[in-house]
């Protein structure tokens, strides 16, 4: 079988490309440790309270080792709760040491979400049924916004909050 010089430059780019392309997902999974979202735990949205991580008082915040905290978190109609203050007053601000390993664990009870804290790699889309977690370093100090990435509806530019990393 004869191939045309152009016929063997395509076919040679083609392949060049996939072979390129492979070894750039096969870096990103590997090395840099990437991968897309599992969904590995599921959880009955009309029930979240029923997991232990979204019961009132495991919201927010938790230390569970040196430099090691979990954030639980349960997005719903425009809101971000965080769980609430001594006072009763509901907690939008999340403040982290720096240099500190965090899990965030997000889920919602209504429709889909989006958990993004501008400013670092924590993005997430966030579903009804399942926790989605991220975990990450927070080494860089400063005041990071938290928002919902993906239309929720008529108030979905209010749902916001703030997380600080401090030295």
């Amino acid at each position: 079988m004869q191939l045309h010089k152009y016929e063997k430059i395509w076919l040679s780019f083609g392949i060049a490309s996939l072979v390129f392309f492979l070894l750039l997902l096969g870096y990103g999974a590997f090395y840099k440790g990437t991968h897309p979202q599992s969904h590995a735990e599921t959880i009955d949205p009309n029930h979240v309270e029923a997991n232990v991580s979204f019961q009132p008082e495991h919201l927010g915040l938790n230390k569970i080792a040196e430099n090691r905290y979990v954030v639980n978190i349960v997005a719903s109609t425009f809101n971000y709760d965080f769980g609430k203050d001594e006072n009763g007053n509901p907690v939008k601000n999340i403040r982290i040491p720096k240099g500190s390993n965090v899990l965030f664990q997000v889920t919602t009870k209504d429709v889909v979400h989006g958990f993004n804290a501008a400013g670092t790699n924590v993005n997430m889309i966030v579903e009804p049924g399942y926790v989605s977690s991220y975990e990450t370093v927070l080494d860089k100090p400063g005041v990071y916004t938290i928002l919902c990435n993906e239309y929720c509806g008529l108030g979905h530019h209010m749902m916001y909050a703030t997380l600080e990393v401090y030295e």
